[in-house]
């Protein structure tokens, strides 16, 4: 049997059992949608499962050429809904003009980067089931207070409810990796957009973590041009004590001030 050669440049790590890739597929609710996108399927350990659930349309993406002749010849009913393609640029906009999930065995070396494409495509996307390496996928699901708490997880809670569901050991996986897998689900909440200038609220939060040790009122010195701002006591706080509505209510203070230079770090 043709099997596909695992590609270091890729990040592939293949999963073998088919029992832990069918406990991530059923974590997949899939609620209210009708079409499913898989990344980065390789051999289809997930894919096989996937298209036995007949509620939704499963389409896959893979960049790897041996990967993509791999899914044409041992999953036929998938047709012409294998998009090769690489997801941190492919036209999502012109594929999908509905809702649409997503699920993945995502490659470690890009998982933060799908996420951020995620971020740009969050409301059409209602929910993110993947396995990622396990360090990040705790720092994803992350409340304030905790030193895994960061910039991508104060972006994602913004959009969605994050549930870190379990974990996957190295000897799963062929070739196996240097660290444990994570598996987490996203699941869109209520807010069709930020109480707040969304532009700003990137910038405030990004530079409030790239000096992380420091107090709000430090980190945003640059930002902060009213003197009556400067006692509130928010600024007194570091930016992991500090979640999503704190962000919000931080980003509207500061729009308020006159003469604030709205700059985009979102890049």
């Amino acid at each position: 049997m043709t099997i596909v050669r695992a590609k270091k440049n890729l990040g592939q790590h293949f999963l073998k059992d088919k029992d832990i890739a069918q406990k991530i597929v059923e974590s997949l609710q899939a609620v209210n949608v009708n079409k499913v996108l898989e990344i980065g399927p390789g051999m289809g350990v997930l894919t096989e499962f996937l298209l036995k659930n007949k509620s939704f349309e499963t389409s896959v993406v893979e960049i790897d050429r041996e990967s993509v002749e791999y899914l044409n010849g041992h999953f036929p009913e998938l047709k012409d809904r294998i998009i090769s393609a690489d997801f941190l640029r492919m036209r999502i906009d012109q594929i999908f003009d509905e809702p649409f999930a997503i699920i993945g065995n995502f490659p470690y070396n890009i998982s933060s980067q799908i996420f951020f494409r995620v971020l740009e495509f969050h409301n059409q996307i209602p929910e993110v089931v993947g396995m990622l390496q396990k360090e990040v996928a705790e720092r994803l699901a992350a409340g304030p207070g905790s030193k895994a708490y960061g910039i991508l997880s104060v972006f994602l809670q913004a959009y969605y409810d994050i549930e870190y569901l379990f974990t996957v050991d190295q000897d799963q996986f062929i070739p196996p990796p240097k660290v444990k897998g994570g598996v987490i689900r996203l699941t869109r909440n209520k807010a069709e957009h930020l109480d707040c200038d969304e532009k700003l609220f990137k910038s405030v939060v990004k530079m409030s973590f790239n000096q992380r040790r420091k107090t709000m009122r430090n980190s945003l010195k640059t930002m902060i041009t009213t003197d009556a701002l400067k006692v509130n006591p928010i600024f007194d706080k570091r930016p992991e004590q500090l979640g999503v509505a704190e962000f919000v209510m931080l980003t509207r203070l500061i729009a308020e001030q006159e003469g604030v230079v709205i700059s985009d770090q979102s890049q």
